[in-house]
């Protein structure tokens, strides 16, 4: 398993790099298929926020991209609540890949890599768009999206339907059922 471990505003330690892969690596035992995992190390620079360090771990296992962020007072801490919240990610997701009897669950869903672009200046008074990302979007049934975006935990997903073969997005709703959108 490769791990790619980087600081943002934070010097992260030889002692801190071994615990992560270590901690890391006991994750392996719960699926099979972490080929790479990407750690990033963050410190809020606000003196009145308390738990100040935070780690965020992006990976994708079986065709689902898992994400969990926590914050704690040290960076060991931080490491410690992100794996539980994985580990309860990953839990979940086996079961639902379990209990699922679709034919194509492995590699159905979203497993392309976000690309991040620069900012652009706009004049006074104009639309800016502060972030642009960009997705390889593969078909897949709305119950599928659905789950992809519970595992994320965003409020809305966009994706293909593999039933209609048009642009669609499941998205929570107030009263905390999803909805989908379907273009048609």
């Amino acid at each position: 398993m490769d791990v790619s471990i980087r600081g943002r505003n934070v010097d992260v330690s030889d002692g801190l790099r071994a615990a992560t892969q270590e901690k890391l690596s006991h994750l392996s035992r719960f699926l099979d298929d972490m080929d790479h995992v990407d750690v990033l190390y963050s410190e809020e620079r606000n003196p009145r926020i308390a738990d100040r360090d935070c780690c965020e771990v992006t990976f994708v296992s079986h065709g689902h991209t898992l994400r969990a962020k926590a914050t704690a007072g040290d960076p060991h801490g931080a490491l410690d609540g992100v794996v539980a919240k994985l580990e309860h990610q990953i839990e979940k997701l086996k079961g639902k890949l379990i209990g699922r009897s679709h034919p194509r669950r492995h590699g159905s869903v979203n497993s392309g890599l976000q690309q991040d672009f620069d900012e652009e200046e706009t004049e006074p008074g104009q639309v800016q768009i502060v972030k642009n990302k960009s997705f390889a979007i593969k078909p897949m049934t709305p119950e599928e999206a659905a789950l992809q975006m519970d595992l994320l935990g965003h409020e809305f997903y966009f994706f293909t339907n593999s039933e209609t073969e048009q642009a669609a997005v499941v998205y929570r709703r107030n009263d905390g059922n999803v909805g989908l959108i379907d273009a048609g």
